[in-house]
């Protein structure tokens, strides 16, 4: 197995299996590449760079080039208290009674007293600045290259060709921009560093050095308080190390204090090493903190023993591993070559670009590998990316479906390692999680709220009264985020991870849920308090609600988890009693309700939304991402799914149009799938020059999700439901283009797909009909597979490679 697979189940006792199977061919059509032919002027526009840990964001200036610098372990705050507010539990049976006396008003009031602090903000670590010489420029270019995770520049300034490359290498710990003139001592820039944190720096001959520290607090950024929103105190709050390095074999190198400069040079490489104290959601960053200093100079030294050459192949090698199993090519009518920017124009037009929708596709796999490879620290809202020291929504981890959605694609499309930092992070939570349901419930078990952070903040939100119960007292992220370990055991069918991780955590958020859950006046199970995540609902009285009970979403996860805990206990054999009493009370909830519209009901009642058109679509989780709800077996609440779907309407927020594609995809309606893939990629301008926001989402010219503003969660939505259209699956059958659109059918071909059961597929098609068909047992074993309108069973040994046709 690959080492950071190795690393990963040496450290958080995941294991995976080998592939140990031929690298799948890069697109048949072109290279998988961003490109623009002038520098970024926002955000949105520049280019974005990661190992996983160490996150740089490329503009690519020709007079001043910024980078921006992340590490995905530097937030604001200190480990948490879980007992922030210890009498909350006490509450619990006034807002109980409330609710059944139908008083909805006085449970909206009375459910605010359980409730506790914000989560805490992710940071911005710096900026580096490369200052040129001003001169001419013409001929310019910019791209990022998927296939190596290489961005680079290169224009023409006066009688010169400047070229930059720029990459992050996960070996190596560095990032590394690389300067080349194609005259000789054509090179003349400075260095320099600026940070919105508090930092102090000092230079040696050819190296800068700056040393700061995070805020000790740093408030959403829609939080409107008196006072300073920035909190620093001394000797609080996470600390950070930045090296800077300049080689070069020729020019003379001048410095200041907080400057390096270089002049008549004809190649350099500058390396930035970066290091944060982070020790761990329950350490304290500075009393128990980790050496950043010496971490971020050591990485500086063994990196600066390389070349650049080493480096750069170290690199390519170390991603090709990840990205290289899955290539996707769709037939049709290719759009003429074009800057990214002006494709997306193009296409926002109705033209057509199998190409573009193939580069968003594994754009979205880029992020993925880039952003998710630190244990215990998943890609936050914004992945790795962030220049805000207020990002939107501070940039956490929003548990009511951002978080999750982040993970969609992590099996399905082959990236099975990049779920372990999501994975290993629900145990943190499930420590912080279990103080949480004992204090403000009074509850065994674990669980979570609306939001999350690096300290594995697991408390009701709203600042202790102030939040709407919504969003802020909404408890079912414990339950949503454990079937993603169910959902890593299915394609992984890895039984040590099964019995020493996900059993365990998962039994935790289902005592959470049966504590929570109470008899009706008609006997059946129901919870209460219940909120749908951020809708409200409006009574035959005309009160506009949030506090109610037996709320379909709560229901939704609850059936999901205790159906794979039953499902995972058939497999272990080790818990039989409570597996019965999950089953007993699985027979007891109060089942899905159609509404008079024909919908699937929200509420427990059949009442109306507030907002019909709302952006979250929760009570439709059994669908997607949950498995309980389907067109083969339960056709009857699937089309109320799909009338719910009709009357939200498409036009909704980035992340939320990628889930419902996804939902659409589950219903096997391809062509409504892709209208609204097609939505999802709607150019978007930089936030820089909207006079306005517009709700509907997009993509920005860099191809980021326009929520707006940016959340990372649209791409990964995006991109797995591309998969989600291509290949479905379950633990015994596997469907092959369940939901391919008129546009997709003429031809195409994707190798590298995954399927439960731990089936990897290649497969071409020819007028929606698979024309050529592999199959790959990766642990071995059984499926069904429907294929051109057919089942067939097939068992295919560990390891081996299969043709079906």
């Amino acid at each position: 197995m690959k080492k950071f697979s190795l690393l990963i189940a040496l450290f958080s006792g995941i294991t995976f299996v080998s592939l140990a199977t031929e690298p799948a061919n890069s697109s048949p059509s072109k290279k998988l590449k961003l490109w623009y032919n002038k520098p970024a002027q926002y955000f949105e526009e520049a280019l974005v760079l990661g190992n996983g840990r160490i996150g740089a964001t490329v503009y690519g200036g020709t007079d001043t080039d910024k980078i921006h610098l992340n590490d995905i372990t530097l937030w604001s705050g200190e480990p948490m208290d879980p007992n922030m507010n210890p009498q909350a539990y006490k509450h619990l049976p006034a807002v109980r009674e409330a609710l059944k006396n139908e008083n909805y008003k006085l449970a909206d009031s009375l459910v605010r007293k359980l409730q506790g602090k914000f989560s805490e903000s992710y940071a911005p670590l710096g900026d580096l600045y490369i200052d040129f010489k001003s001169s001419s420029v013409k001929n310019y270019y910019r791209e990022l290259d998927l296939e190596k995770a290489i961005a680079s520049v290169k224009y023409d300034a006066g009688n010169q060709t400047i070229s930059k490359e720029y990459f992050v290498s996960y070996p190596d710990k560095i990032l590394v921009i690389h300067l080349k003139s194609s005259q000789a001592k054509g090179l003349n820039f400075s260095v320099r560093f600026g940070s919105k944190l508090k930092y102090k720096s000092k230079s040696t001959i050819n190296h800068l050095h700056f040393q700061g520290v995070a805020p000790v607090r740093a408030d959403p950024n829609y939080v409107r308080k008196k006072g300073n929103p920035i909190i620093f105190k001394e000797n609080q709050g996470t600390r950070f190390s930045a090296d800077v390095l300049l080689q070069s074999t020729d020019g003379q190198v001048a410095r200041t204090d907080s400057t390096v400069s270089l002049s008549n040079a004809t190649e350099a490489t500058i390396l930035v090493s970066l290091a944060t104290s982070f020790n761990g959601f329950d350490k304290n960053p500075q009393s128990q903190g980790l050496n950043d200093d010496a971490i971020a100079q050591e990485q500086l030294q063994v990196a600066s023993r390389k070349t650049v050459v080493e480096m750069r192949a170290r690199h390519i090698q170390d991603y090709q591993q990840y990205f290289k199993r899955v290539s996707l090519h769709l037939g049709g009518e290719q759009a003429p070559e074009l800057p990214t920017d002006d494709r997306l124009r193009r296409y926002a037009k109705g033209e057509k670009d199998p190409y573009l929708e193939t580069l968003y596709f594994q754009f979205g796999r880029y992020l993925l590998i880039s952003s998710s490879r630190t244990l215990g620290v998943p890609a936050n809202l914004q992945g790795l990316w962030n220049p805000h020291i207020q990002p939107p929504w501070s940039s956490n981890y929003t548990m009511n479906i951002n978080a999750e959605e982040n993970y969609w694609l992590a099996e399905n499309t082959n990236l099975s390692e990049m779920h372990a930092p999501f994975l290993s992070f629900i145990e943190n939570l499930e420590k912080t999680g279990k103080i949480t349901a004992k204090t403000f419930y009074d509850a065994p078990g674990w669980t979570v709220h609306h939001n999350s952070d690096i300290w594995a903040m697991t408390n009701p939100v709203g600042d202790f009264g102030n939040g709407s119960p919504s969003w802020a007292n909404w408890y079912m992220g414990g339950a949503w985020a454990a079937t993603h370990l169910w959902e890593h055991y299915s394609f992984t069918k890895d039984d040590k991870f099964l019995k020493e991780k996900a059993y365990p955590l998962m039994k935790g958020a289902a005592e959470f849920c049966l504590a929570m859950l109470i008899p009706d006046k008609n006997g059946n199970l129901i919870t209460s308090p219940s909120t749908s995540p951020e809708n409200r609902f409006i009574t035959p009285t005309g009160y506009q609600g949030e506090t109610a009970y037996g709320g379909a979403a709560d229901l939704a996860m609850i059936r999901e988890l205790f159906q794979d805990l039953i499902e995972a206990d058939k497999i272990l054999k080790q818990d039989a009693s409570f597996s019965q009493k999950l089953q007993d009370a699985l027979k007891k909830l109060y089942p899905y309700q159609v509404g008079k519209k024909g919908n699937l009901q929200e509420w427990y009642f059949d009442w109306e939304d507030v907002e019909p058109t709302h952006r979250h679509q929760s009570h439709l989780f059994g669908l997607f991402p949950g498995t309980h709800l389907t067109v083969e077996n339960t056709p009857a609440l699937t089309n109320a799914a799909k009338r719910t779907l009709e009357i939200k309407g498409d036009e909704t927020t980035g992340w939320s149009k990628g889930w419902r594609i996804n939902l659409w995809a589950r219903l096997k309606d391809g062509n409504h799938a892709y209208k609204m893939y097609r939505e999802l990629l709607k150019y978007v301008e930089p936030d820089g020059v909207k006079i306005e926001y517009r709700r509907g989402g997009g993509t920005y010219p860099n191809l980021f999700d326009a929520h707006p503003p940016f959340q990372i969660d649209g791409n990964f939505g995006g991109a797995a439901a591309v998969a989600e259209m291509l290949v479905q699956s379950d633990m015994h059958q596997i469907y092959l283009l369940p939901a391919i659109s008129d546009d997709w059918k003429v031809e195409g071909e994707v190798k590298g797909l995954k399927a439960r059961g731990g089936f990897e597929i290649d497969m071409a098609w020819k007028n929606g009909q698979v024309v050529k068909l592999y199959i790959k047992g990766v642990p071995g074993g059984k499926t069904t597979l429907i294929v051109n309108g057919t089942s067939k069973e097939i068992q295919i040994a560990k390891g081996k490679k299969v043709r079906i046709l």
